[in-house]
């Protein structure tokens, strides 16, 4: 098969969709992996690490989306929609459901969308977005910090406390892998952290895992009210596969919060869970809406580009693997949990939840591939 690994354009992404280790392995299989010229330069791999590894260099966009196989980090921008074919697979984050113009522009195309954020299985697991989510969680309290700082409009307030004073307050909406580890950068700055979950599973293990180090509330929006409105930073870390996110701060709930404190909304690739949330870039990271600071930056573990691609791209090699040996349904048949990840076949919306959030019909997996 033809792999092609183009060179991201979204502001501020660095993350590459292989590493030369990557190409290496696929080359090995007799796969022929094409590599956008500068495509890793980014975070250390240069064009002359892919040469090496067995890839050829392209000097153009046009040649990578000329291949069978794309695989990359985010989303396909419009520059990026005439180069797609019928037939091309592509596999990175797609984040379809808050950007209906993409997604009109995929189905015109007829490609098959692979999205890094749905594969998994059933129980819940996500292979490919936990360590992002992980990365994502990590950064959050160092972002968290640097906003309040009064050069950015923040309160001033330092989260860790120092002696005599107090450490400050941060809430976090979500227990999963970007929560519990926003969690634990929390409770190990020493800060006053309380985490919300739907229900009491993942609370109780946190619980278990710090004890009296801090405190677990059910999700309500009583109580969501309740331990914002003396908050520093809230960070937000509620993502369910394939779905927009749950709107758990109102504009309302925003103005009751202290002016200078700090929101992180690390779900607004699908769309976030603040009424206030909308996009915003590693160039221009932060906005106010009433008083509070915003952080909505999409591509968060870019700021980590090494480190994000290393574990992105040591979570993806396996299923890449899979797709160049087997093709789409031949991988498909093989592993249940990239199968969750097809999102949009030739045409057609694979994706069940996709599909109702965004109006469309959906067509069954094995429907479609057939």
């Amino acid at each position: 098969m033809i792999i092609g690994v183009p060179r991201e354009i979204k502001d501020g992404e660095f993350r590459v969709g292989m590493t030369p280790q990557g190409v290496r392995e696929l080359h090995a299989f007799g796969h022929e992996v094409l590599v956008e010229t500068g495509a890793g330069a980014g975070v250390g791999f240069a064009d002359a690490d892919y040469a090496a590894a067995g890839a050829r260099i392209a000097m153009q966009a046009a040649e990578i989306y000329d291949a069978e196989l794309v695989v990359k980090v985010k989303e396909l921008y419009p520059a990026e929609f005439a180069l797609l074919h019928p037939g091309l697979t592509v596999f990175g984050f797609h984040h379809l459901a808050p950007d209906p113009v993409m997604m009109q522009a995929l189905i015109d195309a007829r490609i098959t969308a692979i999205a890094y954020e749905t594969v998994g299985m059933g129980d819940g697991s996500l292979p490919i977005l936990k360590p992002m989510s992980r990365i994502a969680g990590r950064l959050s309290l160092g972002i968290a910090m640097w906003a309040l700082q009064m050069k950015n409009g923040g309160s001033g307030t330092l989260l860790t406390g120092v002696e005599g004073v107090g450490p400050g307050k941060v809430v976090i909406l979500g227990a999963g892998a970007a929560g519990g580890n926003a969690a634990e950068v929390a409770v190990g700055l020493g800060c006053d952290t309380v985490v919300f979950a739907r229900g009491r599973k993942r609370l109780d293990e946190l619980q278990a895992r710090f004890p009296g180090r801090l405190r677990t509330r059910v999700s309500t929006p009583e109580a969501i009210t309740e331990e914002i409105a003396d908050a520093d930073a809230v960070i937000g870390a509620v993502l369910t596969p394939g779905q927009t996110s749950p709107v758990l701060i109102t504009r309302a709930m925003l103005r009751g919060m202290k002016r200078g404190s700090v929101l992180i909304d690390m779900g607004i690739d699908q769309k976030g869970i603040a009424e206030t949330s909308r996009p915003s870039s590693h160039s221009e990271p932060l906005y106010v809406e009433e008083g509070v600071l915003h952080y909505c930056v999409p591509n968060m573990p870019a700021a980590v580009g090494r480190s994000a691609t290393l574990a992105l791209a040591a979570a993806t090699l396996p299923y890449v693997l899979t797709l160049a040996q087997h093709g789409v349904k031949g991988a498909a048949q093989r592993d249940v949990a990239l199968a969750e990840g097809i999102q949009l076949h030739m045409g057609q919306v694979t994706h069940a939840h996709l599909a109702r959030d965004t109006g469309r019909a959906y067509v069954p997996l094995i429907q479609a591939l057939a």
